[in-house]
């Protein structure tokens, strides 16, 4: 049986890395793997209560994290329909290719913290197309994009799906993760930015842009403020009431929900209609909820049969050295996806009161939320954000291969061996 399922999982997984090939959505596979490894364990087993009870035992976990997604990338499409966004992004004026590279990766690495990596990476692939019209020029900014959006996301708890994972099994606590992993990160993004900064010249022609809207500056201001502010409030939420995360997310979401419905009362039926929370969930990325159910789902099988501890013990004695452990989970995460890594992390290593390494905030959790977050950046597909990001700007693997994926090693390794140092003072 165990055979059966490790096979399921492995060619389902050799079946997402080669997406773009085989031009089949992740979520398909993904969706056949988490399912047919339950019914495998099912059939196998014999004692149905007992997987019953397994299954029963993970789906809470699962939903959660769904629930938070799918809540966080509505309020996140609510802002982008109300042209939120493009209130922060009309104060760039700059045109020195160097000063804006800067611009564009300190503000990608913000507000991948408070959105989250995948949307940001989204949102300043499209800015990059109102500001630069060379195409070879858009590639160099969208690859310091992806990394500055991962490194970004990895300090906080609703950055990367990785660290919200981490945070809702209670890994790690909203105030530690910040302060731990937020100088690490920075220096992950800022010593590739800086080698690639220097290496540019002169200033880009200016750009006449777009000046129509859709919205007030009044409904702009306020939607914006009131969605970032939602979002932040989710794990103070959850600190004070003790809640799962995805209730503070529900709970901002009804309040923007609430918010926009009474914006646009006054408006005709067709006209509210467009900026309605309604019209945003039709909007959301669902393929990729999809995905994580699939994903999350075979790897709770892989724990239930005892799979993921067999290899946490294989690790410990061929390896030992956890912190080597983490960074090779967070290398892998460039090749396999840092969900399912994170996700069998979580599984292979129990959360243990205690001790130093293994409790709540302990190194292992904080050293694994920076190096899966960040890992992913080493090669295009390894992140949500690099994926997004290649289908928009059309990056080919090899080019990215070539160009950054040495840049985003430097800055990886930089930023972990920052940790490692500070470790030992901040704790």
């Amino acid at each position: 049986m165990e055979f059966i399922i490790i096979v399921i999982f492995l060619i389902g997984y050799l079946m997402i890395t080669l997406e773009h090939p085989l031009k089949i959505n992740k979520a398909a596979p993904a969706l056949l793997l988490g399912v047919l490894c339950w019914a495998v364990f099912a059939l196998f087993h014999g004692d149905y209560h007992h997987v019953e009870h397994e299954l029963n035992h993970h789906l809470p976990e699962i939903v959660g994290i769904l629930f938070f997604l799918m809540g966080a990338m509505t309020i996140v499409e609510i802002i982008d329909i109300h042209d939120g966004f493009r209130i922060i992004t009309s104060k760039i004026t700059t045109r020195n290719k160097a000063k804006l590279l800067g611009i564009i990766c300190v503000l990608t690495f913000f507000m991948s913290a408070a959105l989250d990596n995948l949307t940001t990476a989204i949102v300043m692939a499209s800015l990059l197309r109102k500001l630069l019209d060379s195409k070879q020029d858009r590639l160099v900014f969208a690859s310091m994009v992806v990394i500055s959006a991962n490194a970004g996301g990895a300090w906080s708890p609703i950055g990367d799906v990785t660290t919200t994972m981490l945070w809702i099994e209670d890994c790690v606590t909203t105030g530690q993760v910040i302060i731990q992993l937020i100088i690490p990160s920075i220096v992950c993004m800022v010593v590739p930015l800086f080698i690639v900064a220097r290496s540019m010249k002169g200033e880009f022609p200016p750009i006449e842009f777009n000046t129509e809207f859709r919205t007030t500056p009044g409904e702009r201001m306020l939607v914006l403020i009131a969605g970032v502010s939602s979002l932040i409030f989710v794990p103070i939420f959850k600190i004070v009431t003790h809640l799962p995360p995805f209730m503070g997310m529900f709970l901002s979401l009804g309040f923007m929900w609430a918010l926009t419905e009474m914006l646009h009362r006054s408006k005709t039926h067709d006209e509210s209609a467009k900026f309605s929370p309604i019209h945003a969930l039709s909007k959301i990325d669902t393929a990729s909820i999809l995905f994580f159910f699939g994903i999350l789902a075979g790897v709770s099988v892989l724990s239930s049969i005892g799979t993921l501890q067999t290899v946490a013990q294989f690790l410990d004695n061929t390896i030992g050295n956890k912190d080597v452990i983490v960074l090779i989970i967070g290398a892998l995460s460039s090749i396999v996806d840092n969900v399912p890594l994170v996700k069998g992390a979580i599984e292979m290593y129990d959360l243990t009161p205690g001790d130093p390494y293994l409790m709540t905030d302990g190194k292992l959790w904080e050293f694994l939320a920076y190096c899966a977050g960040t890992g992913g950046s080493m090669l295009i597909i390894g992140s949500a954000a690099g994926v997004a990001i290649m289908g928009i700007e059309k990056i080919e693997f090899f080019w990215y291969f070539k160009k950054f994926s040495w840049l985003a090693l430097v800055g990886y390794l930089a930023g972990a061996a920052v940790y490692l140092l500070m470790y030992p003072i901040m704790h």
